[in-house]
């Protein structure tokens, strides 16, 4: 319980800087200007704002960019004249049985509100919004959470989970897992990573071996590299951009504990690991939302854990003062008084930035 006490004490103000760059898009943007400055800004997503209501209708993300790649794409000849053209409210029109409402947090919520958000709403985003301006003061993700709490971990207590095993805990995904080859096709790896709802495939060679792996995030340097006219190009020849920086994948054995497989992940600042056995053959895969769902849900009797719910699981944490819980109420906390100072990125902005303001 020592993580769920951690996390309920803490606000999702927290976790915001003193100076942040925030990226928002006007639902009037073009499709293809959107994704590049995705790309220019460094972000993954950014929140949309529609300035006919005047107010945050959803969020642009990596997934949306497959989507369109799928929607509009027909061969390696062919111009895709529907993305140079049409605008993202369009796009959301286009898909509005699959553009879900615009989930949210305030920033005086718990950031055990927050995980709970994050993982029964399957998203990997979360603005923070202010309640009294309607403002978008941050974008809370699993990673910026694990962040958070290695600030604090050595201060804090540490539970025996900590030194079990993941084979022990059978923490991850390790059936059905999805794969892709160095001779896998761009569309196909679109295909599996909107039909089977993952982020990342890992690629082995012909044994099972781990060789690579595209993430969702690789697909934006279609953007980058204007090469979304052509999906027909495999995921090797894809990923040579990437040869000179990249370390190679991020892995894990089942035989290591959860604090190494924890303190792997915030050191390489990756969403996922690679499970992999003696031979180096993919057998899984960890995440970082199967962590923090163990963490925090598992306590609770939340998520898939609701009907296995622990004893000390139905107390109130509400009610224990955090000083006598175990957990140091003596660590610092984000001061109040400290405002984050947001730059707002809109289309006009953007324009100015690039010189695309045609």
């Amino acid at each position: 319980m020592v993580f769920v006490k951690f996390f309920k004490y803490h606000k999702c103000y927290d976790l915001i800087p003193t100076s942040a760059k925030l990226v928002v898009f006007d639902t009037q943007l073009l499709v293809k200007k959107a994704f590049f400055a995705l790309v220019y800004n460094g972000v993954r997503a950014a929140p949309l704002w529609d300035s006919t209501r005047q107010e945050f209708i959803g969020m642009l993300t990596i997934t949306d960019f497959i989507r369109i790649l799928q929607m509009y794409y027909k061969s390696p000849l062919g111009q895709m004249d529907e993305l140079e053209e049409h605008k993202l409210i369009t796009w959301r029109d286009v898909l509005k049985d699959q553009a879900r409402e615009l989930i949210s947090i305030a920033p005086d919520e718990s950031l055990y509100d927050a995980i709970k958000s994050l993982i029964e709403n399957k998203v990997h985003r979360l603005p923070v919004i202010d309640p009294n301006t309607g403002n978008v003061l941050y974008i809370i993700t699993h990673k910026r959470i694990l962040r958070f709490l290695y600030l604090y971990i050595h201060e804090l207590p540490r539970p025996s989970c900590m030194n079990k095993t993941l084979a022990e805990l059978k923490i991850g995904t390790y059936d059905n897992i999805e794969t892709a080859k160095g001779e896998t096709l761009i569309s196909d790896a679109l295909k599996q990573f909107i039909e089977r709802r993952i982020s990342a495939l890992p690629i082995i060679d012909e044994e099972g071996k781990l060789l690579d792996i595209y993430a969702k995030f690789d697909v934006i340097n279609l953007a980058a590299e204007k090469t979304y006219n052509n999906l027909d190009v495999t995921l090797k020849k894809a990923l040579e951009h990437r040869n000179e920086w990249f370390e190679g994948v991020q892995k894990c054995r089942l035989n290591e504990t959860l604090a190494a497989v924890m303190e792997r992940i915030a050191r390489a600042e990756v969403h996922r690991l690679v499970v992999t056995d003696d031979q180096d053959r993919v057998i899984g895969v960890v995440s970082l939302s199967d962590i923090l769902s163990y963490l925090v849900l598992r306590p609770v009797g939340l998520g898939r854990w609701a009907k296995v719910q622990t004893p000390e699981a139905s107390s109130s944490i509400e009610e224990e003062e955090l000083g006598t819980t175990g957990v140091s109420a003596s660590a610092p906390t984000t001061p109040t008084e400290s405002k984050p100072e947001i730059s707002l990125i809109s289309l006009e902005s953007f324009a100015e930035e690039t010189g695309n303001g045609e």
